[in-house]
């Protein structure tokens, strides 16, 4: 609910602060008084289109602060976590700033947000009926849903909603499935010519770099064995190679050990050097046996790397691409003569998803119709309470072409306020007083689904007074056990059943004409009431009239 508004160079108000409860709070005041400022103050807060003219003259900018307890609201919480906005003890702090040029900014709990996303929240927070900006009753999406709320038609809607989604899934995809084998049988001959190339050529992944190193050698071989068999020799077969020479110095070595054993453990080196040396002078010799100078097969490789090279070049860069361009190629070719298979099974999951639709909106049709009988026949009872005895209430189910995602039909709330008169769209409904008490007596019978928890009523008290002022005031109570209510009233009926009572008042101070609201006390309650009864409020018998109609409130 609100708990608080704030309001600072907005219109005449410098700065004020409305502190509103549980229940049902009115606000009343003069005519001229400036309570109007406080619904422009929150309707701008709630999103509506900001103008510079709304600054107060002489102020850079006008702010406008609500807070709110939203620790009940799940709904809220969730857009909020969708947002990554957090909330501190289930408070949510909405402000607007308006500068005098104009530009307008906003904040979520002192995040930097956008109208867009205070217009979202304020239609979970707050119902306005008096400007038509924020009637959320006036949309027949609100309307459907309140509807289906009151019908116990809630499960229900969602599995048509369910069901749709899946049966447009399944018509998506097979008209997904028929572009792709579209664009395969088209490409078909292309994709058999590359499945055969590769397939032909049979290239293994590694195989280029082991043919380019095979290459290598073919193409240096006699460099290769000249090399070798030059190590082979020098190392260990020649009469004066390394081995022959270090064999003779291993003689030499050992008379110096016994001339001086600390050396001894010199022998080790020179037979670690002698051994590797060996080793490597015989590798050489086998080496250089081994090396081929083989024509043919360096012709055969060189033809091979030509292959692989064109199709790395069409379909690379390296064989693991052109493997994968193969099994693509093949996977299209598949759709060709395997998409008949998958496209039954994509048909059969169409029909299902298709009778599950029509079967749950024949059922969504059917509770619609009976909670739109009982619904418009509650709210016409109402309505010669409020004023309204030639008053006519319907709701229209308009079918439509075909199931759409919230059923067959689309949900219209359409009102006649005169008798001889054909009930039309409640927002085609012109007075603003009418149009309130209208959305009271929705609210009276909706108030146990009507899910927005603060409802703000202005100008409904237009047009009415005595008994059906009485009428109103009672339901706005009654709403207000269900809901927090605030109401801008000039009729003392409504004003004495207020579970709590604002003053707003025009003050004068330095020169400059203020604003501001009070919240009044029991004694100062039933002076205001003498006063918007229109006597005295200063005599005894307007007195003892406010006390009157102040304690029938409270019976």
């Amino acid at each position: 609910m609100l708990i608080e508004l704030r309001i600072e160079n907005f219109a005449i108000a410098e700065r004020l602060s409305v502190r509103l409860d549980a229940g049902l709070n009115v606000l009343t005041g003069e005519t001229g008084a400036g309570k109007s400022i406080i619904v422009g103050a929150l309707s701008l807060l709630l999103g509506e289109r900001a103008s510079a003219e709304s600054v107060r003259a002489g102020a850079q900018k006008a702010v406008i602060e609500g807070v709110f307890d939203v620790a009940q609201r799940r709904p809220v919480l969730s857009l909020l976590a969708e947002q990554g906005i957090e909330t501190e003890e289930g408070l949510l702090i909405l402000r607007r700033e308006i500068a005098s040029s104009g530009r307008s900014r906003a904040w979520v709990n002192g995040a930097a947000s956008t109208a867009s996303l205070l217009s979202n929240l304020g239609r979970m927070l707050v119902d306005l009926h008096g400007q038509h900006e924020h009637q959320t009753l006036l949309r027949s999406d609100e309307q459907r849903v309140l509807l289906d709320e009151y019908s116990s038609a809630g499960r229900l809607a969602a599995k048509v909603s369910d069901a749709h989604a899946r049966w447009r899934a399944a018509l998506a995809e097979l008209d997904a499935l028929a572009a792709r084998r579209r664009e395969a049988e088209q490409r078909a001959d292309y994709l058999r010519f590359q499945v055969t190339e590769i397939e032909k050529a049979t290239p293994r992944i590694g195989e280029d770099e082991e043919l380019e190193t095979e290459s290598r050698r073919l193409e240096h071989a006699e460099e290769l064995a000249r090399i070798s068999e030059k190590f082979h020799q020098e190392l260990y077969a020649s009469d004066r190679s390394m081995t022959v020479r270090l064999d003779e110095l291993k003689r030499q070595l050992e008379q110096l050990v016994r001339i001086d054993p600390t050396q001894a453990d010199a022998r080790e080196l020179l037979e670690t050097a002698y051994y590797a040396i060996e080793e490597l002078g015989r590798r050489m010799g086998d080496y250089a046996a081994g090396v081929e100078q083989d024509p043919r097969r360096l012709a055969e490789v060189q033809q091979r790397l030509d292959t692989l090279y064109r199709l790395t070049s069409k379909y690379g860069p390296a064989i693991e691409d052109v493997l994968a361009t193969a099994e693509k190629a093949r996977a299209e070719l598949a759709l060709v003569d395997e998409s008949d298979a998958a496209r039954i099974e994509l048909e059969q999951k169409r029909d299902t998803a298709r009778a599950e639709l029509e079967k749950a909106a024949d059922e969504l049709s059917k509770l619609r119709a009976a909670g739109a009988r009982k619904l418009a026949k509650d709210v016409e009872k109402i309505l010669p309470e409020l004023g309204m005895s030639g008053g006519r209430f319907r709701i229209e189910l308009e079918r439509l072409p075909d199931i759409g995602n919230h059923g067959r039909e689309t949900v219209v709330f359409l009102i006649s306020l005169n008798a001889g008169f054909e009930p039309r769209e409640l927002a085609r409904v012109a007075s603003g007083g009418e149009l309130s008490r209208v959305m009271l007596a929705l609210k009276t019978v909706l108030a146990g689904v009507d899910d927005v928890p603060t409802l703000v009523f202005d100008e409904i008290d237009s047009g009415i007074g005595g008994k059906v002022g009485l009428q109103v005031a009672e339901k706005l109570r009654r709403v207000g056990e269900k809901h927090q209510v605030f109401a801008i009233t000039h009729l003392p009926q409504i004003a004495s059943r207020a579970h709590h009572h604002l003053l707003v008042e025009k003050i004068e101070r330095e020169g400059t004409t203020l604003t501001r609201v009070t919240p009044l006390s029991a004694d100062d309650r039933v002076k205001e009431l003498a006063r918007m009864l229109g006597g005295d409020p200063e005599s005894e018998t307007s007195l003892s009239h406010a006390k009157e109609l102040l304690a029938a409130g409270r019976a």
